[in-house]
């Protein structure tokens, strides 16, 4: 389905930036992963190697412009091109809105909007040349409802929403899709750590009465860059077993 296609995906070290690392190249495509966390990525490379695709890593914090442009030159350098952005990586720092602080609100606003802002100006200068590609940035279902306890976390990825419309109208000139996947409650590490009664309470609140995988997320990241998906730009799919509708 993607076979010789090259993807950078942020956030790649764990949790939904793995499943979509390893979902991707599953299925051909060549994954230049990108992290703060070394360990993390080499054990990520190793597992998209062993799925029979090429990887490279790339230590480098999304936030910082040069680390944004040094990415995307090391995988030109390594592949020629860049096909798919995933912009994955996030933070939270939870709070209620009295209790935040300033560094708070400015550090999940950073990473998560401001990283995405940053990876995806530095590729676009790649893809508009190439006059093809695909930019999907990972939201959030809170992003779209709101949360208690999340301003910073629910701005941020509602943010991100709004970025993914307008450069899917801007890029579309250059053939350049842009579309975002809105997760809802999704098992990881974060939420094995939760006592079994909140994670109840959790899936109480989803139609589905479950919490999602962090594959359900990465089967429709792939999707959208599948060449199936070539003829939609500017959308929020979401992935939440109907929490939000």
């Amino acid at each position: 389905m993607l076979k010789d296609k090259v993807a950078l995906v942020t956030g790649a070290s764990r949790g939904i930036g793995r499943s979509i690392s390893l979902v991707l190249a599953r299925q051909g495509a060549r994954i230049v992963a990108v992290d703060l966390d070394p360990e993390g990525l080499e054990k990520v490379a190793d597992e998209i190697r062993e799925a029979g695709s090429d990887a490279v890593v790339v230590k480098g914090n999304v936030t910082v412009s040069e680390d944004a442009e040094r990415m995307v030159e090391e995988a030109v350098k390594a592949f020629g091109r860049i096909d798919i952005l995933i912009n994955n990586a996030g933070i939270t720092r939870d709070s209620l809105l009295v209790r935040m602080k300033d560094e708070d609100w400015d550090a999940v606003l950073n990473v998560n909007l401001k990283g995405a802002f940053l990876c995806t100006r530095s590729v676009t200068k790649v893809m508009s040349k190439q006059r093809s590609g695909t930019i999907i940035n990972i939201a959030s279902v809170v992003g779209q409802m709101g949360n208690i306890g999340q301003a910073n976390y629910c701005a941020s990825k509602a943010g991100v929403i709004g970025l993914t419309k307008s450069n899917a109208r801007e890029l579309a000139r250059r053939n350049i899709t842009v579309n975002a996947v809105a997760p809802g409650f999704i098992a990881t590490d974060m939420t094995e750590a939760m006592p079994e009664k909140v994670r109840q309470e959790l899936a109480a609140q989803i139609p589905l009465n479950r919490l999602g995988s962090a594959d359900d997320v990465a089967n429709a990241v792939l999707f959208l860059a599948s060449d199936q998906a070539a003829y939609i730009t500017g959308q929020v799919i979401g992935v939440n077993g109907g929490m939000y509708m």
